[in-house]
């Protein structure tokens, strides 16, 4: 256990940063790429997905290189983990997500999308969406205008690519180290399992196949070569 303490320790003081740069950039209107990225990145994807890797490591005593490993699949993973999240927070089915549609536009949320969206919109659609964003009172008919507007700004083909490159990164990732072939098969299931859209069929992956992950014999996961 006193292996794993220093990593709890640090994503502690990383789920804080993330939280306060969060209630911040609600405060200030941050609209920039930069630092929704940064949040989702400290508040979330430290927080669900490399730290708890790297706990594990610790307790496992796996080597340096295993942890290297677990840091550059689990941070891109977990920030595509949120960036999904965010799409779903907009266009997702109530059914599927439990919660209201469009009620991260009604709590006004910086996201990365909002973000693109931002950056991406004319005057008048900035305008739009700076304005109803946040608004608590916003109906159904004002949810599929913003929708319809972060569309067609290209804002959720922008988050839509964002996550494929951020879960291509993760799973190339796994490529650069020995572990377990059931560990690691377990890890590109997580990946897709992350970062699937609710119309994927269940198992097929959103983005392209890994290749060049070596399989090698079993050696128990988490302690590399």
């Amino acid at each position: 256990m006193a292996r794993a303490r220093p990593v709890f320790d640090e994503m502690r003081s990383e789920v804080t940063v993330g939280q306060y740069l969060d209630v911040l950039t609600q405060a200030t209107g941050d609209t920039s790429l930069e630092r929704a990225g940064k949040v989702a990145r400290y508040k979330s994807a430290k927080y669900t997905v490399e730290r708890p890797l790297l706990l594990g490591a610790a307790l496992a005593d796996a080597s340096a290189d295993v942890r290297t490993s677990y840091s550059a699949y689990g941070l891109p993973l977990g920030e595509a983990f949120q960036l999904r999240d965010d799409v779903l927070g907009v266009f997702g089915d109530p059914a599927q997500t439990g919660k209201p549609a469009g009620d991260d536009l009604r709590e006004g949320k910086r996201t990365y999308l909002v973000a693109a969206a931002v950056e991406a919109a004319d005057e008048a659609g900035r305008e739009l969406l700076l304005g109803r964003l946040g608004d608590p009172a916003l109906d159904e008919a004002g949810v599929a205008r913003l929708r319809e507007l972060i569309s067609t700004s290209g804002a959720l083909a922008r988050t839509e690519q964002r996550i494929v490159t951020l879960t291509d990164t993760a799973l190339a990732a796994l490529s650069t180290v020995d572990l377990d072939t059931e560990a690691r098969q377990a890890l590109v299931d997580l990946a897709i399992a992350a970062t699937r859209r609710p119309t994927d069929p269940p198992g097929r992956r959103p983005v392209r196949p890994w290749r060049g992950a070596r399989r090698v014999r079993s050696r128990g996961p988490g302690r590399g070569a």
